[in-house]
């Protein structure tokens, strides 16, 4: 059985989480601590816990979901996991803390340890994730999905009775539509939905009350 840790950090109130199972195996997904405290919290709880985290992951590049990275990478090693369609994003987060975010932004951009596509398989513990291609709020926006736990991590593509901004550079909402239609909608209806901002649903409230899935 997964647990599942969740941090709110950042300006923007993003979802950080941390995956384990009962190896102390455990992957990150959207590293978004900004603050000293925050990238503390993180450290603290993985030493208290006794994890090893094994895996970095990212649902998409945007400096929101990738502010602690450089912590993980300098702590553990380990290097950031994405869709090579938002390397654009990750590779420059100086550069898109001032376009987006209007801030400096000097911290360390850790090289990307492995891109990732549709269908790939990320194994950790007793556990695998798949990954699921859903672009429309960034060109490389995936799921990390696990069916044998029913649960899925959705980045900033799907939230509770809403979805991810179409207006940055690389989005699109023609790509949206299509990843609501054909990846969203065919997940089954009792999965546990985890997004990037705000709380958990599942995919079959999304289905019955989303605007944008009904």
């Amino acid at each position: 059985m997964l647990d599942i840790k969740v941090f709110q950090f950042n300006p923007l109130e993003e979802n950080t989480y941390i995956v384990s199972d009962e190896t102390r195996e455990c992957v990150i997904i959207d590293c978004g601590a900004f603050y000293d405290t925050e990238r503390q919290a993180v450290l603290q709880y993985l030493t208290d816990t006794g994890l090893k985290p094994v895996r970095l992951l990212c649902t998409h590049g945007h400096l929101d979901h990738c502010f602690g990275n450089d912590t993980l990478f300098q702590a553990y090693g380990l290097k950031p996991e994405l869709h090579s369609a938002d390397n654009f994003l990750a590779c420059d987060l100086t550069k898109q803390a001032a376009d987006f975010f209007g801030m400096r932004y000097d911290r360390l951009t850790p090289p990307i340890g492995r891109f990732l596509s549709a269908g790939d398989k990320i194994a950790f513990g007793s556990h695998e994730f798949l990954v699921l291609h859903t672009p429309g709020h960034t060109p490389g926006g995936i799921f990390f999905y696990c069916e044998a736990e029913h649960i899925v991590f959705t980045g900033d593509t799907l939230f509770r009775m809403s979805i991810g901004r179409t207006d940055f550079e690389g989005s699109s909402w023609q790509q949206m539509l299509h990843s609501l239609r054909n990846v969203v909608a065919n997940l089954p209806d009792e999965t546990v939905a985890y997004p990037g901002h705000g709380p958990k649903t599942t995919i079959g409230e999304e289905k019955r009350m989303n605007p944008y899935l009904r």
